[in-house]
């Protein structure tokens, strides 16, 4: 079979970036994009779509009819843009003094534009072991759409042997990040005139006891003996980022909620803290506001959450991974990824990608052309290691 002319990954860049991919809005023409890529090689491909049938994941496997192989995994969709000072066209690629802006240009659209170039490479010759293409929606708000994708891969013959996931790492090998737990609060106490404020129940300092009581489950992780010094910071953290209540100065609060995250060490379990907060408003805080209001509550609502990632070292996942990169010096990153999710699928993650997050989510976010011309190097090394010997 003829294959047509490999895009290069810039061009391909340059096509993805233009669809304007925000998480609260489709991903629709941007898969079709891939499909029709794709399609065009002789692969074919399979749509998952959210219950609204406005996003759609993409699946694609070609190669042997065996089991194993190499999946690489791309997000497609990315942050908003609103309100930041962007100085370039943020939804269309613009080269400068080395660097290549847009959004998604790092975030990671950089990566599935390399995978995409590298294609019909793969095609060229025999492969021995199949390759898996999954590009997902709605990572940003949750690794929403990953889920679907991971439990359709599950119920096919021959899933692959790992993943490797494309997030900006500067191409450096990353085996390790944290979990994150988001959940939000809502405390319901009883409002009165401030001048009888015993008689009410003050929703906005149950709140701020809840709140406390999340700083000291927080200072209890940051122990020294709890510390995992592969990470930045090297202990699971818990903070409180929104709050919100009352509605004047002389009236006691009957309402008030508050979000707060953990993000915690792989070995750690994020929902422990939940449990506490929920076990110290049971039994402590909501006995002492029900004395004065029956209809007194305390909800704890999640808002989302993803499992961390700890890829073994020694595993087949870090071997490919060092071969690839030309390193063994592995790290771990701050961010979290959909690596956790493939990992409890029963396929070892590994992340590695084109550019920084350092210039992910900011205006006028770039990755250099270096950086895309070393991943196309890089996939070039994992054309030769999927050819048989």
């Amino acid at each position: 079979m003829a294959y047509p002319a490999m895009n290069s990954s810039r061009e391909l860049l340059a096509r993805l970036v233009a669809f304007p991919t925000v998480s609260r809005d489709s991903n629709l023409e941007l898969i079709g994009f891939i499909r029709s890529y794709l399609q065009g090689l002789g692969i074919a491909c399979e749509l998952d779509y959210n219950a609204e049938r406005t996003k759609a994941n993409l699946y694609a496997r070609f190669g042997p009819d065996c089991e194993g192989g190499v999946l690489l995994s791309g997000h497609t969709d990315v942050v908003p843009v609103d309100g930041q000072n962007w100085t370039l066209p943020p939804f269309e690629l613009s080269e400068r003094d080395g660097r290549l802006y847009g959004r998604g240009s790092a975030d990671m659209k950089g990566f599935i534009a390399c995978v995409l170039a590298a294609v019909p490479n793969w095609l060229a010759g025999p492969l021995r072991v199949p390759v898996h293409l999954a590009f997902s929606y709605d990572e940003e708000v949750g690794c929403l759409g990953v889920r679907s994708l991971l439990e359709k891969i599950g119920q096919r013959p021959n899933p692959p042997a790992l993943c490797i996931i494309g997030e900006p790492t500067e191409l450096k090998p990353v085996l390790g990040h944290k979990g994150k737990l988001a959940m939000r609060c809502r405390v319901h106490g009883a409002a009165c005139h401030s001048a009888y404020a015993p008689q009410g129940v003050n929703a906005i300092e149950y709140a701020a006891r809840l709140i406390n009581r999340l700083g000291e489950i927080g200072q209890r992780l940051s122990a020294v003996e709890r510390h995992d010094p592969r990470f930045d910071p090297p202990f699971s953290t818990v903070q409180t980022g929104l709050i919100q209540g009352g509605r004047a100065l002389n009236i006691v609060p009957a309402e008030c909620q508050f979000d707060f995250e953990v993000r915690a060490l792989p070995s750690d379990d994020p929902q422990q803290v939940a449990e506490e907060l929920r076990a110290y408003a049971e039994h402590e805080l909501l006995p002492e506001m029900r004395q004065r209001s029956s209809a007194s509550a305390i909800e704890l609502e999640p808002l989302s959450a993803y499992p961390g990632l700890a890829t073994d070292p020694h595993s087949a996942a870090a071997e490919l991974l060092a071969l690839l990169s030309g390193s063994r010096e592995f790290g771990t990153v701050a961010f979290g990824t959909e690596g956790g999710l493939f990992d409890q699928a029963g396929i070892p993650a590994v992340i590695c990608g084109p550019g920084s997050m350092d210039q992910g989510h900011k205006p006028d976010e770039f990755v250099s052309v270096q950086q895309l011309d070393a991943c196309d190097t890089m996939l070039r090394r994992l054309g030769d290691w999927l050819r048989p010997a």
